[in-house]
């Protein structure tokens, strides 16, 4: 892949790569137009692919906070036309990668030194490339280590980057202009803090110790002494991501155990730690064929307050949904419902928060759970869909949801996707006892 021998850093910059991918996409539709007045019907998947196509190239220049809107929608199957999903799935490990002289002009700023003179071998050409930075191979008194380094400006340009991508996110997902603004809002807080490598290292240590005893999970060794505010240094590890692992076959015992361990990870963060590595795509884990799962890149880290850990999960528990007076209170807790809303608009969100709750806590009401269900993810995805066109959501004036709970839903997301992309059939849903107890028994 051809590396970039600069970034566009400056705001006039950024905006014109914005207005110049602006125009080609109106160019896209005035092509799709003018052949279907031409009588040549072509379809609306070639609309999306030529659209998609021109917006990754655009992001994946930028990189940083543009990049990263790609990379999350990418998750979102359910939102975006398969073109979209397949062109942004590359923002997660195969951005184009960034010139040598960059990556030594970055070493010089922040250590004094080169890399060739920091390690004892330096690999020029990065090894994968995304959203916020690029990895390079290196060695060190015998050590393989992965050195990764963050692109020059990306901090800088996430406020006003986020305000200039809005208008191609909702180009691709339809969205009224309020649920855009949410959702930028909370991916700008959350790129703030994925762009200081010093609070990435801090977490990275803790979060890895906790977890260490959880059975085949892998963790890699972090060097301060190598890091600093724009690189972080670690131990390398080996391991594939998700698409490559599946190309390689592996059995139905090897997809349950990397299953079981990545859903222990999140369980015991979720419940123990109360604070989770909130960014579960593809590119942050690394599948081994022993059955063991690395984990990589605590860049992104939600922490849980104690006083919303308790409403939001709550919901989990077999006997919520049996008591009235509890789910009002609770949903008006969480920010579900609102005090200004109408007796009709209360009662509609409450049944339809109720019907939510069935569906997507349905992994935590067995023993076990089947992630290879495609019915499960159908009925996930239409229900999706069928809320895009409500229009008492449509004609809502608020948000619904406290704030905390966004990153807390997109990491069950995440998780969930990946288990079905694994094809794990046999995942025991492990929680807390508070949440197996008759409520009766419970401080509520």
């Amino acid at each position: 892949m051809k590396s970039q021998n600069n970034i566009p850093t400056s705001k006039v910059q950024r905006a014109t790569k914005f207005v110049t991918t602006g125009i080609k996409i109106g160019g896209n539709y005035v092509k799709h137009y003018t052949k279907k007045a031409l009588g040549q019907n072509p379809s609306k998947e070639e609309l999306h692919e030529d659209n998609a196509r021109d917006i990754y190239a655009s992001l994946s220049q930028l990189k940083g906070s543009a990049l990263k809107v790609a990379q999350m929608l990418s998750m979102d199957k359910n939102l975006l036309p398969k073109a979209y999903v397949d062109k942004f799935t590359m923002a997660q490990y195969s951005a184009p990668p960034l010139s040598g002289p960059l990556v030594v002009k970055t070493f010089k700023k922040y250590f004094g030194k080169s890399p060739q003179e920091l390690f004892d071998t330096f690999e020029m050409e990065a090894v994968n490339a995304a959203s916020i930075g690029q990895v390079h191979l290196a060695y060190k008194n015998g050590k393989k280590l992965a050195v990764k380094i963050q692109y020059p400006g990306v901090a800088d340009s996430i406020s006003a980057d986020l305000k200039m991508v809005k208008p191609f996110a909702s180009i691709i997902l339809g969205l009224p202009d309020k649920d855009i603004e949410k959702y930028l809002q909370e991916v700008e807080l959350k790129l703030k803090e994925e762009t200081d490598y010093e609070l990435e290292l801090k977490r990275s240590i803790d979060i890895s110790q906790a977890c260490a005893h959880i059975p085949h999970l892998v963790f890699t060794k972090y060097y301060a002494e190598l890091s600093s505010q724009k690189i972080l240094t670690m131990d390398w590890l080996d391991g594939k991501h998700l698409k490559e692992f599946l190309a390689t076959n592996p059995s139905q015992e090897v997809r349950n155990q990397i299953g079981q361990a990545l859903w222990d990870f999140y369980d015991f963060q979720m419940h123990t730690l109360k604070a989770v590595h909130a960014d579960p795509h593809p590119g942050n884990f690394l599948l081994r064929e022993d059955g063991t799962l690395g984990i990589i890149d605590f860049g992104c880290v939600k922490e849980i307050p104690e006083e919303f850990y308790q409403d939001f999960f709550i919901v989990i528990n077999p006997y919520f949904l049996d008591n009235e007076e509890l789910i009002k209170k609770v949903f008006y807790q969480n920010e579900y419902l609102h005090a200004s809303d109408a007796p009709e608009q209360a009662e509609f969100f409450t049944e339809l928060f109720k019907v939510m709750i069935r569906l997507l806590c349905r992994p935590f009401q067995t023993e076990t759970f089947d992630f290879s269900d495609d019915d499960y993810f159908t009925e996930i995805y239409q229900f999706g869909d069928s809320l895009a066109k409500m229009p008492e959501i449509l004609n809502s004036k608020e948000a619904r949801g406290s704030r905390h709970s966004l990153y807390i839903n997109r990491t069950y997301f995440g998780l969930y996707s990946i288990l079905n992309e694994l094809r794990a059939n046999h995942i025991i849903t492990r929680r807390p006892e508070w949440l197996r107890k008759p409520l009766a028994e419970l401080a509520f």
